[in-house]
């Protein structure tokens, strides 16, 4: 049967609801609305803001506090989802919110969505407990940006709290951290990225005469031999190896009998704290300078959305975070720094910051589901966690 009668905890009647709003990047789709009917209800100070940027879509987002005095611990996260594709490849609804033998289904129910209403039912929980002394402050960063370009979300509403003077002494990021159950590994870093733009421009001609051509394809070649053949470095005892990897090359060219004008390829890597974004850069443009036999000019250009890779040292999150997890799953949690980009990557700027949630196994695929069971414990990691840190 589609749906569960069995009465459901706070975080998957949240959960589900989340997952009913169709908030696909930029949409809010109804879902920052709906945690700030709930974070208002449970006594928080809400605030939403849109942030705009030249070229990109506005994005919505959501900022809530509590308590006046203490550490103020930071919650993260995301209610913006990727697409669902053919919904008609999909079980149950992508935003039905649907419940099926204990199974949460929709887009968002682990990225992550279901991270978020974890976090908020335990802090709501923590609130209602507590009262007056919660023993600090607990705040929100939630963004509708985080799947799409990343500028009108969490680096602005960032700066947004810093400028009315809201500062965090710790931040738990509730993304997808662990691979195959509950309490594998928390997040305690990152690797950096760098993108880059390879394009060789020549000159267009007839095939059948070389001679008055330049063919940007050739040069092409070379340049991106030399890329695939770097050996950046073999990782260390914080991070695994770096690695670049080539992910589009065009010419845009549909004729067989034409040498094309102009060719262009993209690349990103991940690296670790053995590069900065900068002397990767120059690594990477001594070693296309020294391509020889080339005919064709060339630029390596690079986005600005580059990031450093980072590692949270603060004994007290990481430990306090670690513990909570043994406790409700009798697994001690790897720290890992593996995996692809968060938003971590701006906040690390701002406070210590880690990422723990749900299994990621489902993210950004058909069929994206939770078991209730396990967001339930996820639940209750973040509620033990909140016991302790704050008693400490």
């Amino acid at each position: 049967m589609p749906v569960t009668d069995q009465p459901l905890s706070a975080a998957a009647t949240l959960a589900r609801d989340l997952l009913r709003c169709p908030s696909v990047t930029p949409a809010e789709g109804g879902a920052l609305a709906l945690l700030d009917e709930r974070l208002t209800a449970a006594g928080f100070t809400v605030e939403r803001m849109v942030f705009s940027d030249h070229g990109t879509p506005d994005v919505e987002n959501l900022f809530a506090t509590i308590g006046t005095k203490g550490p103020n611990l930071a919650f993260a996260g995301h209610t913006d989802v990727v697409p669902a594709g053919d919904a008609g490849a999909w079980r149950h609804g992508p935003f039905d919110g649907s419940i099926e033998d204990g199974i949460l289904h929709g887009r968002g129910a682990v990225d992550m969505k279901g991270g978020i209403a974890a976090f908020a039912a335990a802090a709501i929980a923590y609130v209602a407990d507590k009262g007056d002394a919660l023993g600090g402050r607990i705040s929100f960063l939630i963004t509708g940006d985080e799947e799409g370009p990343a500028i009108n979300g969490t680096v602005k509403l960032l700066e947004w709290a810093a400028e009315r003077g809201h500062r965090f002494d710790a931040c738990i990021v509730g993304e997808p951290t662990n691979p195959a159950q509950l309490g594998d590994a928390i997040k305690v870093g990152r690797r950096g990225s760098l993108s880059g733009i390879v394009t060789v421009t020549g000159v267009q001609g007839h095939v059948a005469y070389p001679h008055l051509a330049k063919n940007p394809v050739s040069d092409m070649l070379a340049l991106l031999a030399r890329l695939d053949a770097l050996v950046l470095d073999a990782g260390n005892e914080r991070f695994q190896p770096s690695n670049l990897e080539i992910t589009t090359v065009d010419v845009g060219n549909t004729a067989f009998n034409v040498i094309p004008r102009k060719a262009v390829a993209n690349f990103n890597i991940r690296f670790n704290d053995t590069w900065s974004v900068d002397s990767l850069k120059a690594h990477l443009r001594n070693e296309l300078a020294g391509v020889e036999g080339l005919t064709c000019d060339w630029q390596l250009d690079f986005t600005s959305d580059s990031s450093d890779s980072f590692l949270t040292h603060d004994a007290e999150l990481i430990d306090a975070l670690a513990d909570a997890v043994e406790a409700e799953t009798g697994r001690r949690p790897d720290l890992s720094t593996g995996g692809g980009t968060s938003d971590a990557r701006f906040i690390k700027n701002y406070c210590p910051v880690v990422e723990f949630g749900l299994v990621g196994q489902t993210m950004h695929q058909v069929d994206e589901r939770v078991p209730l069971a396990e967001l339930d414990g996820l639940t209750a990691i973040y509620r033990r966690f909140l016991d302790s840190y704050f008693a400490g």
